[in-house]
């Protein structure tokens, strides 16, 4: 069956690298008991000690393996570093170039590489470095989303172009359910990357209130409205709040540079400042005005309906895939 199997995990779904530190050791630890891929989030700044300590934790509450997600716009050489020396299973990177040098160093020391693409051109890039897997991420995806094509076109030419070379293909972008996962598995993917889903979950890092939001609401909006002093070029997917629908027009000159603090965050285990546009989401350490702060989502926030454990989100994503195979398509 098309869920089974993928890079050695028992199901072809991944729980991605939540940021800025929403997937932690307990939500991919879950996931990763589960049968899933579990991936921690490295920090946006070089960290390796910290690093090396939220490994460690997660390894304390899971003997599976598990991936850790790195954004190349950010310092992470140190970062990477930290993620070979412990050999964690899935180094997966988004946002930036990936070299066949850093493959081949990831390969010697047991590592799989597994980057974030959102364009044609950057997975054939990715292919020639000689990459384990694809994660093809559809313009459809929740927080920073890097291109502008829908996974429905996009995800069959990247099958495509890997053809029969043994690179397995993980679609992301608005999928929540089990009819998500066979029409990924339809277009040709072998496996899934979640990350909405996976906020809304008992396990998640989230604060309560952004919990609570992917619940309550059913609209998303591709803005660049927040962060974009610290992180320009790269526009998000949000929830559609109160908020977000007040200032969605927010002169293209303002940032959160200017603007004043609307609360505090400890990310990462490092206190932050959080001001008004700023791309951060609130984590379960923030305190301030909540509501007037980024909250990223996919346009599959819809679908959920409840805040669930972790291990039943992968339950329910099988075991919805395989009744509808069976229904709906073993007599075509």
């Amino acid at each position: 069956m098309g869920w089974r199997g993928i890079m050695g995990f028992e199901y072809g779904i991944i729980q991605g690298p939540l940021g800025p530190d929403i997937s932690g050791p307990e939500l991919v630890a879950a996931v990763a008991n589960a049968g899933g891929l579990g991936l921690l989030r490295a920090p946006d700044w070089e960290s390796p000690d910290y690093l090396k300590e939220l490994i460690r934790k997660t390894r304390t509450l899971t003997d599976k393996p598990f991936g850790v997600g790195v954004v190349l716009a950010f310092p992470h050489k140190e970062n990477i570093k930290a993620v070979l020396e412990e050999k964690v299973a899935v180094l997966q990177v988004s946002w930036g170039e990936v070299p066949e040098d850093l493959v081949l160093e990831a390969h010697r020391a047991g590592v799989k590489v597994v980057p974030q693409v959102g364009s044609f051109e950057e997975a054939k890039r990715v292919v020639d470095a000689g990459v384990d897997g694809i994660i093809v991420q559809g313009y459809e995806a929740g927080g920073h989303v890097i291109g502008q094509d829908a996974l429905i076109s996009l995800l069959p030419r990247v099958v495509d172009l890997v053809g029969d070379q043994d690179i397995p293909v993980i679609a992301s972008g608005g999928i929540v359910d089990g009819r998500g996962y066979v029409a990924a598995l339809a277009l040709g993917a072998q496996g899934i990357c979640l990350g909405t889903r996976f906020v809304a979950t008992e396990e998640s890092h989230a604060h309560p209130t952004y919990k609570r939001k992917l619940v309550e609401l059913a609209k998303t909006e591709y803005t660049n409205v927040f962060g974009r002093a610290r992180w320009p070029n790269a526009p998000q997917r949000v929830l559609q709040t109160p908020f977000f629908n007040d200032w969605k027009f927010l002169p293209s000159h303002e940032n959160e540079v200017n603007q004043p603090v609307i609360g505090r965050s400890t990310i990462h285990g490092t206190e932050k400042e959080v001001r008004r546009f700023a791309g951060t989401v609130p984590n379960a350490s923030t305190t301030g005005d909540i509501e007037s702060m980024a909250m990223y989502a996919g346009q599959g926030v819809g679908l959920i309906k409840e805040i669930l454990p972790a291990a039943e989100v992968v339950k329910r994503l099988v075991e919805g895939a395989q009744l509808l195979i069976q229904q709906q398509f073993n007599g075509i």
